[in-house]
């Protein structure tokens, strides 16, 4: 015990003493972008011939220290800006101001990740921010390399995520925030870990980080398969009016306006405030009219209320209803009883909304300790009819349910943050805690033309999750790195039923969740890293009390090897092998309300991303993922894991100019999969051909979207179940599945101003 304690006491020392190691000479500032209002957050800043390197944190701000006085070339990179340098004399103490101007990507001034941040690829990410065409909230999560998803139940229901050989359902296994608030919803009516992330207004969203695998202590309950953190917009640089109008009466107005243009609140220049709205309308491709409709309203204010104050407050509201097809069965079509696009239920469809307020405070003290404190609320709904199994358990009324989620989420995180100048070395440090409270009405219920029957579960769930968390990056020198850490979490699970006081109950559960990743940077083209985790994800609250299982908090044992490196200064290259042990899946069962837990499993997989400038506006881009994964403990040939993807592909060519012409063609690949343990059905696999082009001239562009340019039959969503139509006299297990989209051509109008 006296060797932790000991450690635990340096690490308090340094945070107590900030200035234990400082030296005379000092080097700091500040980067911002254009405006001056905005800070950059992990741009790189190098002193030429030196081996010093900084990376700014929450404000823009960058240090040096033991500094002798001389003359230094400074270098400043960030991905989608120019590049900074300039020769500054440094005297004892020297504080400067950086602003940034925006630029076309290009990959020669592109290096490999610095240890300090430890994304799958920060430069990778956001270069297929700047690059792929983004039309929805769903190509924003299929910018996570490797990721694919599938709607399964109309256009306002979150989708399948499917990732590093995971069907995570809706999020089970994939942890998906927006401006550090969470999207993923603990024991949701509709399934554990529920993602919806359609109240993301995609031309709000400036970057994604991509975290793939548990090895980041910041991240906590689904963070299993990966995590993908979004941040949106600080300012716009111009006003935006957009429409778009497609087949199958699809249509999409949106309008992004400026509300500080030269006019101040509470400070002077430093501010910025816009508002963005859309709505969207379709009927989609099906047979049965889907009639959508989605309403967002989003709105953001960001002030630089002084040198060590950054301030940051956004609201947005949502909604959406809609009809909806579901799975139909290939027996149904095979018969001649519905086409490809018919439903067996045509009374399926939902209701959701979702208001959020979300306020960040950034602090900087003298001794650079940097303090965030975030608080957020979520107000949020959801009310689905869906039929899996049509007539399987009332033959007469039919399977139809009705899932109703009606909540409150009230969070906290809190960080504080010190870089230690410990000889030449430097260690960055990050202590964090949170607590995030839902308090939930949920219940689960019999109908028949979205006519309430008969109740099967309806109760109160109180669910609270308590964490705290050290995160340490050690960079010994310009080549090594180590990050380590530790997340501990604390859950409560209540629920109160209804009606039965024997289905109520309370758990307690503790998690702790350490880290330690490795990182070799040769030099800025080449960089090896080996990462290691253990992370979870959590049980629906419902399946804790009255199921009472066990395994409250499956761990996840995650690990990987790999590489970034840059080829002839223009193509920059992501390779790893990881590997996974889960001690259970978890398997929702939509009749019932429950979560089942499942055998544990092992995964291994290899990842390759290559991003490629061609020429100047020119660039090629591939992902190529394979997957392989087995029940743990069950026969040969019945420990498939259902639906976990094998090989999954995407890429690409795109043109890229700042005016005029620029296009992109793009290709999905998903190989067919089993559908069940025994491989008896099989989920099939697709190959799909998009294309974007638009044509920029002053303040407007013209574009035209065509999806699925060959017009194939592909299926999205896809399961094994068991199911009877009318007039069956016994049940059938087979392929249900939702059918993907034909080609489709829609066309799009911009101003902007």
């Amino acid at each position: 015990m006296k060797p932790r304690t000991t450690s635990l006491n340096f690490i308090l020392l340094l945070f107590i003493n900030g200035n234990l190691f400082a030296q005379t000479s000092i080097f700091k500032g500040q980067i911002v972008e254009n405006n001056g209002s905005s800070p950059i957050i992990g741009a790189n800043v190098f002193l030429l011939n030196t081996d010093k390197v900084s990376t700014t944190d929450e404000l823009g701000n960058f240090r040096f220290t033991d500094l002798a006085p001389a003359t230094y070339k400074v270098i400043v990179t960030y991905l989608g800006f120019e590049n900074y340098e300039q020769e500054i004399a440094v005297s004892e103490n020297k504080e400067i101001k950086i602003v940034l101007k925006v630029a076309p990507i290009n990959l020669l001034e592109v290096t490999v990740n610095s240890g300090k941040l430890i994304t799958q690829s920060q430069s990778i990410t956001g270069i297929d921010k700047l690059l792929r065409p983004i039309n929805s909230a769903q190509d924003l999560l299929q910018l996570v390399p490797g990721l694919f998803i599938a709607q399964h139940a109309g256009g306002g229901k979150a989708e399948q995520i499917l990732l590093r050989g995971f069907d995570s359902d809706h999020g089970t296994d994939f942890n998906i925030s927006v401006d550090g608030m969470p999207v993923n919803m603990v024991s949701h009516a509709h399934g554990q870990g529920y993602a919806d992330f359609h109240f993301v207004i995609p031309e709000t969203i400036n970057k994604l980080k991509v975290y793939k695998g548990p090895y980041t202590a910041r991240f906590g309950d689904f963070s299993t398969s990966g995590t993908g953190e979004f941040s949106t917009k600080n300012s716009l640089e111009q006003n935006e009016v957009k429409a778009e109008i497609g087949m199958f009466q699809n249509f999409r107005v949106l309008g992004m306006f400026k509300l500080l243009d030269k006019k101040h609140l509470l400070t002077k220049g430093k501010e910025n405030a816009y508002i963005a709205g859309e709505y969207v309308f379709s009927n989609s491709y099906f047979n049965q009219k889907q009639k959508f409709h989605r309403f967002n309203i989003f709105g953001k204010y960001t002030a630089m209320l002084n040198d060590r104050n950054y301030f940051s407050f956004s609201a947005s509201t949502f909604f959406a209803d809609w009809n909806a097809s579901g799975q139909v069965p290939q027996r149904a079509i095979d018969a001649g009883l519905i086409d490809r696009f018919g439903s067996i239920d045509p009374t399926e469809g939902g209701t959701t909304a979702r208001t959020n307020v979300n306020a960040t405070l950034t602090t900087t003290t003298k001794n650079n300790f940097v303090f965030k404190n975030q608080l957020f609320y979520v107000r949020y709904y959801f009310n689905l009819f869906s039929n899996f199994t049509f007539f399987l358990n009332d033959s007469i009324r039919g399977d139809e349910i009705e899932q109703t989620d009606n909540r409150n989420i009230f969070g906290y995180s809190g960080t504080v943050q010190k870089d230690f100048n410990i000889k030449n070395s430097v260690l960055h440090a990050t202590i964090g805690v949170g607590s995030r409270n839902d308090l939930t009405n949920i219940s689960l219920k019999h109908a028949e033309k979205r006519v309430t029957l008969d109740t099967i579960v309806s109760g109160k769930v109180y669910q609270q999750n308590t964490n705290a968390y050290v995160d340490l990056t050690f960079d010994i020198n310009k080549h090594f790195s180590i990050n380590t850490g530790t997340r501990v979490d604390f859950f409560q699970f209540n629920f109160k039923e209804n009606r039965y006081d024997s289905l109520s109950g309370n758990k307690l559960k503790f998690r702790a969740s350490p880290k330690l990743s490795f990182f070799y940077t040769v030099n800025d083209k080449l960089q090896f890293f080996l990462k290691s985790g253990i992370g979870f994800h959590s049980n629906d609250a419902r399946s804790v009390v009255i199921n009472k299982v066990n395994n409250v908090l499956p761990k996840a044992y995650g690990a990987e090897i790999g590489t970034e490196f840059k080829l002839f200064n223009r193509v920059l290259v992501n390779a790893a092998f990881w590997s996974l042990y889960l001690e259970s899946e978890l398997v929702y069962i939509g009749d019932e309300g429950t979560v089942e837990t499942n055998t544990p499993t092992k995964r291994f997989g290899v990842d390759l991303s290559v991003r490629y400038q061609i020429i100047k506006n020119l660039f090629a881009d591939v992902d190529f993922n394979y997957n392989y994964g087995r029940l743990v403990g069950v026969p040969k040939g019945e420990n498939f894991i259902p639906l976990a993807p094998r090989i999954t592909s995407t890429g690409g060519i795109t043109y890229k100019h700042d005016k005029g012409f620029n296009a992109s063609i793009r290709y999905r690949y998903i190989d067919s999969r089993p559908a069940n343990e025994t491989n008896s059905v099989t989920a099939k696999g697709y190959f799909l051909l998009d294309l974007v082009a638009a044509y920029k001239i002053k303040n407007f562009e013209f574009g035209v979207n065509a999806e699925n340019l060959l017009n194939t039959k592909w299926n999205q969503a896809q399961f094994d179940t068991e199911s009877r139509l009318p007039g069956e006299a016994n049940p059938v297990s087979e392929l249900h599945f939702t059918p993907g989209t034909p080609f489709y051509l829609k066309g799009t109008f911009a101003y902007r101003f």
